[in-house]
């Protein structure tokens, strides 16, 4: 008696077990594209997609979103603050601080008459799309660990990142592109790891479009040069691995991801060049990312293509802003008027990728998230002309997908240093964000090492109060 599976592996040279491994693999990424990997959306989704705008460094959020006219009043005055960053540096949690006033003007900004600061005037016309958060807080008090907890909900074990989170949960809706993509980003304060599977297994991995600190947006080693040599090249290679992988006893999630890479990589000759190539795109929609002025023509096309990416099936778009050094684009310890150009530069492509998302009728199922690993101190540091990292109270905000517009939620203290009122943990984010795709964070988990693991670790919970 020859079993089923001996006999595929021995007739024919084996490709019987081929084509069987082969349907396997369709059959397991059709179920994959629908339905999250613990077994179907645990609740309807209000939102199919993220677009993450990362602003790395840590912007300022009295001198951004979170008014504070006691800075101003109170300006050079010597204020006792309760600070961990204090604590960590010397070993004391209480320090007297110069309070330091923003340089830039506050006014008011729609008909929710939300303050916002003379850096965001664009992003400041769409305040009624927005919901702001201004109680966020997180972990670490440095880049690294900071970074890190934003994007893996973990500052010191390596853990799989948001975007391989959603994209195992929800496979993806375009099986010519991945479902998670991190346009431009750094090789420091984790690097890889910010886009990384960790344990999940290997085809959830980020795949990088250009770097950090380079203007051209590219995928390396992107040949368009097909043609039936090469298909035919590859199809013995992919034979090769397939018989590698059928007579494995168990599975191989890193041969496997291998071979599903090799495809995909095929497959993107053919679809990524349009998705990088913008000459379709009408003279009007560049002027609206700004990829018609200087200053903002580099983040213009990232932000321009994460709404390409969006419309092509691209579950989690991460849109960085920052650079390779040590002390990124928005870490500002002593010259904060920097934050100005930082500011320029972002400020109307993402009024443009808002306004370009609404007009296309995908701002309402596609949810835009924008923030920093952390904020930054209302007083001077060293008495000088900057501020410290500030990972205590913070201000992100989210707009489209079955967020409320036009609301805020939390409370900073009176100078704007600690979250006070309806604080909200960087768990929480994840938790809602997730909520919104159709997910229920608690029951996203992968079995690792004895132990189930999520994003949200044993932590975090839904604000509802921001959701429509």
């Amino acid at each position: 008696m020859m079993h089923r599976r001996t006999f595929l592996n021995s007739t024919a040279c084996g490709f019987g077990s081929l084509a069987a491994a082969s349907l396997l693999a369709q059959w397991n990424g059709v179920q994959a594209k629908d339905a999250p990997s613990s077994g179907g959306l645990h609740h309807v989704a209000r939102a199919k997609r993220v677009i993450f705008l990362f602003m790395q460094g840590g912007v300022s959020q009295v001198d951004s979103f979170d008014y504070k006219p006691l800075l101003h009043s109170r300006d050079g005055e010597m204020v006792s603050f309760t600070d961990a960053r204090e604590f960590a540096n010397k070993g004391s949690m209480e320090s007297k601080q110069r309070v330091m006033k923003s340089p830039w003007a506050f006014k008011q900004y729609g008909q929710s008459g939300r303050w916002v600061s003379d850096l965001f005037p664009k992003m400041g016309e769409h305040v009624d799309k927005m919901a702001m958060v201004h109680s966020m807080h997180t972990e670490g008090v440095a880049h690294g660990p900071a970074t890190l907890f934003l994007h893996c909900g973990a500052q010191n074990t390596i853990r799989p990142s948001m975007g391989s989170w959603v994209q195992y949960g929800l496979g993806s809706e375009n099986q010519d592109l991945p479902g998670f993509i991190s346009i431009a980003p750094s090789i420091g304060n984790g690097g890889p790891r910010n886009y990384g599977n960790a344990f999940l297994p290997a085809r959830f991995q980020g795949t990088p479009i250009g770097k950090a600190g380079e203007s051209e947006l590219k995928i390396d080693y992107l040949d368009p040069d097909l043609g039936e040599s090469k298909r035919s090249q590859l199809d013995r290679i992919q034979a090769l691995n397939r018989l590698q992988f059928a007579s494995r006893a168990s599975s191989d999630s890193e041969l496997e991801a291998v071979i599903e890479s090799y495809e995909m990589a095929w497959r993107m000759q053919s679809t990524a060049p349009g998705l990088l190539d913008f000459s379709n795109e009408t003279e009007a929609t560049q002027r609206l990312y700004g990829l018609d002025q200087k200053e903002t023509a580099a983040y213009g096309r990232k932000c321009l293509l994460a709404r390409r990416l969006c419309e092509s099936g691209v579950r989690f778009v991460q849109v960085n802003y920052g650079d390779n050094s040590a002390n990124p684009a928005w870490d500002q310890h002593s010259n904060l008027p920097k934050h100005a150009d930082h500011a320029k530069a972002v400020d109307q492509p993402i009024a443009g990728l808002l306004t370009d998302l609404a007009q296309r009728g995908l701002l309402e199922d596609t949810l835009v998230w924008w923030g920093g690993e952390f904020g930054r101190a209302p007083y001077a540091e060293k008495n000088g002309t900057g501020r410290d990292h500030n990972p205590g109270g913070f201000t992100m905000w989210l707009a489209g997908g079955g967020v409320q517009p036009g609301i805020t939620y939390g409370e900073t203290d009176e100078f704007g240093h600690l979250a006070v009122r309806d604080k909200v943990h960087m768990h929480d984010m994840h938790a809602t964000i997730l909520h919104q795709l159709g997910i229920d964070h608690e029951k996203l988990t992968f079995k690792h090492a004895g132990r189930d693991f999520r994003l949200t670790d044993v932590h975090g919970r839904v604000v509802h109060k921001l959701l429509s």
